[in-house]
């Protein structure tokens, strides 16, 4: 009953947050991923991103500008999550792996939202499962939630069950958010998109913004 109650919030959740994360609303004509576009920000992209410093899944400390040195997926989730986590971080790997195919490297990123479980170790393990170029990042209480606020990203921790200090859940957004070291935040893709469609929407950013 628990879960259900956990997964329904999330569900809401991201309902909720549909208003800040709109899909195909006005874009200006001089934006140079016009053509790219199928989404846009409440506030603009400016409103998406910014300064950070995490821990790397090997233990070293970094900033956003050491993390997203190329184009790069970010996806904020956690590693004990039941259902939605592994798959989209699956989905975001197989984007990266259709890219690379293609000749585009895309970096995947995956923020812990649950750093108490989330050891850097912890995280290692499960982005080299996923893909071995997916970076994984935790960090403090305070370094996590100071990432997913500049992300606008939501997330909230349940409390464990009595007796079972280590068994709880996490509600947190899911979108995932294509970044350029150069320009920051340009797209987000929802959970709908498949590894295909996204591939091609972040090929279209990358030539675009090669000129």
């Amino acid at each position: 009953m628990t879960r259900n109650i956990a997964i329904l919030a999330t569900v809401l959740v991201v309902l909720f947050l549909g208003g800040m994360f709109a899909a195909t609303t006005f874009i200006a004509p001089d934006d140079e991923f016009a053509q790219c576009r199928a989404s846009a920000v409440a506030g603009g992209a400016a409103e998406i991103g910014g300064p950070f410093t995490l821990i790397s899944e090997t233990g070293e400390t970094v900033t956003e500008k050491e993390v997203i040195d190329q184009p790069s997926l970010v996806y904020f989730g956690y590693t004990f999550c039941p259902d939605v986590c592994p798959i989209d971080a699956a989905r975001n790997a197989d984007a990266a792996a259709i890219l690379e195919e293609r000749g585009t490297i895309v970096k995947p990123v995956f923020i812990t939202v649950d750093p108490k479980r989330d050891t850097p170790e912890v995280v290692r393990e499960f982005t080299d499962y996923m893909h071995p170029r997916m970076l994984g990042l935790t960090g403090s209480d305070e370094q996590i939630s100071a990432a997913s606020k500049a992300y606008r990203a939501y997330f909230k921790i349940h409390e464990a069950e009595e007796g079972d200090e280590d068994f709880y859940l996490v509600d947190h957004s899911t979108q995932t958010y294509l970044m350029f070291p150069d320009k920051g935040f340009v797209e987000f893709f929802r959970r709908s998109d498949t590894a295909e469609q996204m591939a091609d929407r972040v090929q279209c950013f990358v030539e675009a913004s090669q000129g």
